[in-house]
């Protein structure tokens, strides 16, 4: 899905706090979704880690953050509580957003083909657009490059 410009498609998800959440809610707010593969695994752990020590900033910027996986919300929430992360996460265990957002993808480690999510993040902007998509993301960094690209969407509004 490189659909820059495009209207991000919907979704109505449960999430860690026990609400639902979907897209509509952050409607005049920027949003920062980022999909991830797997709960308290190495590289999921440092992403919400660094996306939780820049909310503050994203937040000052206009941006909302959501993380999502096809984890349970209880993994969720014993995700959330072990890494003391405050950003918000929601749950795909049918995997019909992240189908719709292309991050559900066949992958391939030693060999074995599976199916799995591709680390990536999409900002949405204040319409509800996408204004960027960063695909198969490297963590180290990432959080950053994502405030960035927030902040200069916030300057070009």
């Amino acid at each position: 899905m490189d659909d820059i410009g495009k209207k991000a498609p919907a979704f109505k998800l449960p999430d860690d706090a026990g609400n639902t959440v979907q897209l509509k809610d952050f409607k005049g707010e920027m949003l920062v979704l980022f999909f991830y593969p797997k709960d308290d695994t190495s590289g999921c752990t440092k992403e919400a880690i660094a996306f939780t020590e820049l909310k503050e900033q994203f937040n000052a910027a206009g941006a909302q953050i959501l993380g999502m996986s096809p984890d349970s919300v209880e993994r969720h929430v014993k995700f959330k509580n072990k890494h003391d992360l405050t950003v918000a996460l929601a749950a795909d265990e049918e995997k019909a957003v992240l189908e719709k957002y292309g991050v559900w993808v066949e992958k391939s480690m030693y060999g074995r083909k599976y199916m799995g999510v591709e680390r990536t993040t999409i900002l949405i902007d204040t319409d509800g657009k996408i204004a960027n998509i960063w695909r198969k993301v490297k963590v180290p960094g990432h959080a950053e490059a994502v405030l960035e690209a927030v902040k200069e969407l916030a300057a070009n509004k």
